[in-house]
């Protein structure tokens, strides 16, 4: 297999639409990948049919899916459809997250469970399903955040339900390794996107912004040719969490 090329190869990308997902599209369409592309719910229905436009016209083969991740069944269908459609899957990303700030002693059990099951039980039945379909030497790589190396309070449902992740991908790597497939997570800074405004003041965004070594949001242009490298010539790579924050956190 070709660990540098993606022309031919199919590409499922959960959250696909926009933000971070849709530029992982069309990046991926102009070296000819064949594409799934995901999107949660009506809200992101009018991005996410925007993003299949361009990737179409970039000459890319491309479905678009709606699903509510927090049920497996529809992971399975997800998969199942990309299967149908193309045959099989080699590369498989999901930048599946929900943010929550708020203190800890004021976090209710409705939205503890709602951030567990974006941000931990998607990422596990994802990469369970991955591991289940992939073509051999296939790639799985996964979102998280630089906040699982932050000393910080407020973000306790989200840090810390990213937080299985790394020993999903430790774990899974281990596993499927015998078939040739690598399993990353990629754990950005507070990216310069409406996912990341929608809970933060103006203060804390101007702290955020100047908390990074290099100074200023990660730029999703700065994440998404890490996980395209990762999940091609970077395959070698695998069962580690790569920190791309321009110096936010570090360990």
């Amino acid at each position: 297999m070709d660990n540098k090329n993606v022309n031919g190869k199919v590409i499922l990308i959960t959250g696909g639409a926009k933000n971070l997902g849709g530029l992982l599209s069309r990046d991926f369409a102009t070296k000819g990948a064949k594409l799934v592309i995901h999107y949660n719910s009506e809200s992101t229905k009018k991005d996410a049919e925007k993003t299949i436009s361009e990737v179409q016209a970039l000459g890319a083969e491309a479905i678009l899916v709606q699903a509510d991740l927090t049920r497996r069944t529809n992971i399975v269908a997800l998969f199942d459809r990309a299967v149908e459609k193309f045959g099989g899957v080699d590369i498989a990303i999901n930048t599946v997250g929900k943010v929550l700030k708020k203190p800890f002693v004021e976090t209710t059990e409705e939205e503890y469970d709602s951030m567990s099951d974006i941000n931990s039980k998607i990422a596990y039945f994802f990469i369970q399903e991955a591991g289940r379909r992939l073509n051999d030497n296939g790639k799985i790589c996964t979102v998280v955040t630089s906040l699982l190396a932050a000393y910080t309070g407020l973000y306790s449902t989200y840090a810390g339900l990213k937080a299985p992740v790394e020993h999903f991908t430790r774990a899974a790597s281990k596993e499927f390794g015998p078939r040739g497939i690598s399993v990353t997570a990629v754990a950005p800074g507070p990216m310069d996107t409406p996912f990341f405004y929608g809970q933060e003041s103006d203060d804390a965004v101007a702290y955020h912004k100047s908390a990074s070594a290099l100074g200023g949001l990660t730029d999703i242009k700065d994440i998404a040719p890490l996980i395209e490298f990762l999940v091609t010539e970077g395959w070698w790579v695998t069962g580690q969490t790569i920190f791309a924050n321009g110096g936010y956190t570090t360990r």
